[in-house]
């Protein structure tokens, strides 16, 4: 009775695993530890929301079980947030259902819609639910390139006329965590005809709708495009956009029938959020963009002290134009260790923790990805620690440890 679960198996050993040992043993030490690696955001939830949620709390009645679905009142606010932000016309009562955030959404989807054996085309690196919700599923994931320039279309042509059986899906997902990778319309426009042509199913991971920093070019929706709600269901989250991580709430919209599918298999796992949640979640969807806007200023403003800071201090980051995260090349003297060694290293020298690329697929691994979930001080002692390990020769042997 010691053989490991079936499912089980087919799980590799979560990679931050590895790193969270060392983080508390370090803490554990007196280390302080600059943690740039979880995309926790770390700025409260805005008062009217928190408000709303005490107010509704007080009335018994939302104390009983909700609905899987989420309750009306929610998913008018959500079809209303794609008309404003999107001019995409949803139905909430078939086209919309809310999720105990974004990940709990993806993953009963993969397991609604894939049979054992199914392929499924993923972005590697990617969110990691995006290719193991398949895989806990039964599915085979085969790997597409994660920035959608111009070998994209090349790949996928590739990967449907060379999969046998031929893949059901695409997971899409800009802009795209951890690559910070953002796409537009055309680019959609040619991803949708090319599914529908072949009968693929796409799966939109929209969670950074918000988190942009060019306030001219917000990332736009791929159910914008003519005709992709047939085929396509694209998920969201309120997490990051409105600092509530925590609140475990966001979406799945589109066609009807993955909706329906999605909402059939939650029926049998869920009752939804609770309903004083929920509530506060309306409140905040049908409230001031004011909230979003702030939580988007103090993102880019992050972003370009870490740009800068660590720049000066000999990394050169690339400047994400979305998201709350870097995706940084590991400074060459030290590419040699591949991002997990690389990311062990940062924390016992320096105490500044990281998210290893290969935690996101094997095509990450010469990649850190770094979280804007500290403030600006924080973000320049980040900086000046790193720098004094950026000047060995990447030689271990030669790293001084961080004292306490």
């Amino acid at each position: 009775m010691s053989e490991v679960f079936h499912r089980i198996r087919r799980l590799p050993p979560y990679v931050f695993a590895h790193i969270d040992p060392i983080k508390a043993k370090a803490r554990a030490e007196g280390v302080d530890i600059i943690d740039l690696g979880m995309g926790n955001p770390d700025m409260p939830t805005p008062e009217h929301i928190v408000a709303k949620l005490q107010e509704t709390v007080k009335d018994p009645r939302t104390h009983r079980y909700s609905t899987s679905r989420g309750i009306p009142g929610l998913r008018k606010a959500q079809a209303s947030y794609y008309g404003r932000r999107f001019g995409v016309k949803l139905n909430p009562e078939t086209q919309v259902v809310a999720t105990l955030g974004s990940k709990e959404g993806f993953a009963n989807m993969a397991s609604a819609i894939t049979a054992p054996g199914d392929v499924v085309l993923v972005p590697n690196p990617t969110y990691p639910i995006h290719s193991f919700g398949f895989i806990m599923s039964g599915g085979v994931v085969r790997s597409m390139p994660a920035d959608p320039g111009e070998d994209f279309m090349r790949a996928l042509d590739r990967g449907v006329r060379h999969s046998i059986p031929k893949p059901i899906a695409l997971v899409l997902n800009y802009p795209a965590n951890p690559t910070a990778y953002t796409a537009d319309l055309d680019f959609y426009t040619e991803v949708v005809k090319y599914c529908k042509a072949n009968d693929i199913l796409i799966l939109s991971d929209l969670a950074y709708s918000e988190i942009y920093f060019d306030e001219k070019d917000p990332p736009p929706s791929i159910l914008q495009v003519p005709g992709a709600i047939d085929i396509s269901v694209e998920f969201t989250s309120m997490s990051k956009t409105y600092s509530m991580p925590g609140w475990r709430v966001g979406f799945a919209v589109g066609n009807e029938r993955l909706i329906a599918a999605l909402a059939r298999v939650k029926s049998y796992l869920d009752y939804g959020a609770f309903t004083p949640i929920q509530v506060a979640a309306v409140a905040a969807l049908n409230g001031s963009d004011d909230v979003i806007e702030e939580v988007r200023k103090v993102y880019k403003h992050r972003r370009d002290v870490m740009v800068e800071s660590f720049g000066r201090s000999g990394w050169t980051i690339p400047v994400p134009k979305a998201t709350m995260f870097a995706w940084a090349p590991i400074p060459p003297q030290f590419a040699h260790l591949g991002s997990l060694e690389f990311a062990k290293l940062l924390i016992q020298e320096t105490g500044v923790g990281v998210a290893p690329g290969v935690g996101f697929g094997e095509y990450g691994d010469q990649y850190i990805r770094l979280a804007f979930v500290e403030n600006e001080q924080r973000i320049r002692q980040a900086a000046r620690n790193i720098k004094k390990l950026l000047g060995t020769k990447g030689d271990q042997g030669n790293v001084v440890p961080l004292k306490a």
